[in-house]
């Protein structure tokens, strides 16, 4: 592993699983000098020996100006950028843990995904409690699977920030001839959006396990935007988010592609499997299994009504069968499309 001292410019991502593996690739095949840092010291000696990610992204070989570092505060030193890449019930431990390593110019990006589940925080106000007001802070999402993305194929993402030049320098610096970023300050619109697409992603695993055909699933798409907008909306966003990358984009990726964890994991809740196995069978993080229950919670909060959202609640937390969830939808009182 490398313990050289990068350019100031270097960015620093934490978070060796297959998304912030192909995050790193990423940043580092666009020329910035990149670290990759994750927990599992054995895997991480394993990555920087095998230039790859065996065990999360096999098929992404590292760039030259990829390295990899075990140690933590070995990672951030020097770093301009950090990254934080890791399930949502791990954010907030991360970010305290690097608090004591952050200069005051350095600033913070997440590629994190999902509510707090204590709380129903989003990562942005995590962030802002645990590191205070004054950094720079940023989110990356939209429709992307780690796999294609660690194989160079074209894909198209949203970065956040209040702070417009710091969202343009990560575009900038993430954009290749095969990757393009684009930018918003709607911090809140895109983390709803990452957030609720997982839960509703569940909910299309379940309907095409169950049989229940392709206009199902499209009017689970259609009307799973609709309680994506209505909550963003409740919490601050803007409605123009939700038909963009971060919204109706990453929502139909993850409804109708088996890259999707969250969908793979509907489908063998359909094929009979409880929640438990299912999620032992994928083996990675399946972040909309938690975020029902932390949506759902944000929801009744916020006075929200999310039908959708609420039935997969009930089929995770409640055991209620799948088809019974897809009846109480279906006989709901008539009304308007447009609210």
């Amino acid at each position: 592993m490398s313990a050289r001292a990068e350019p100031e410019t270097s960015v620093a991502v934490l978070g060796a699983g297959s998304w912030g593996t192909a995050l790193a690739i990423q940043f580092a095949r666009s020329g910035r000098p990149t670290r990759l840092w994750g927990r599992d010291r054995e895997q991480m000696l394993a990555m920087a020996r095998n230039r790859r990610n065996d065990r999360y992204l096999s098929g992404g070989e590292f760039p030259h100006s990829l390295s990899v570092e075990a140690d933590l505060h070995t990672a951030l030193t020097g770093a301009r950028d950090v990254l934080v890449v890791v399930p949502s019930h791990a954010f907030r431990a991360v970010l305290t843990d690097i608090a004591p390593f952050l200069g005051p110019g350095m600033r913070l990006a997440w590629a994190t995904k999902g509510l707090e589940l204590e709380t129903g925080r989003l990562p942005h106000q995590i962030a802002r409690e645990v590191l205070g007001f004054e950094r720079a802070v940023a989110v990356l999402s939209g429709p992307t699977f780690a796999r294609e993305v660690g194989a160079g194929l074209p894909t198209a993402m949203t970065i956040a920030s209040p702070d417009g030049e710091f969202a343009k320098g990560l575009a900038r610096d993430l954009s290749s001839a095969n990757f393009r970023a684009y930018t918003s300050t709607d911090i809140i619109g895109v983390e709803i959006g990452g957030a609720v697409k997982n839960v509703l992603a569940v909910g299309a695993g379940l309907s095409d396990g169950l049989g229940f055909g392709a206009n199902t699933r499209v009017a689970l798409i259609t009307r799973g935007l609709a309680e994506m907008m209505r909550l963003g909306v409740a919490l601050g966003a803007k409605r123009d988010t939700f038909m963009g990358l971060a919204g109706l984009g990453d929502l139909v990726l993850t409804c109708t592609d088996d890259q999707s964890r969250n969908r793979r994991f509907g489908l063998l809740l359909a094929a009979g499997r409880t929640p438990e196995h299912a999620l032992a069978e994928i083996g990675q993080v399946v972040e909309g299994y938690t975020a029902a229950k932390a949506v759902r919670t944000v929801a009744t909060r916020s006075n929200v009504e999310m039908p959708l959202c609420e039935g997969v609640y009930r089929v995770l937390y409640e055991h209620v069968p799948a088809k019974d969830a897809v009846r109480e939808l279906m006989t709901r009182p008539i009304k308007p499309e447009i609210e």
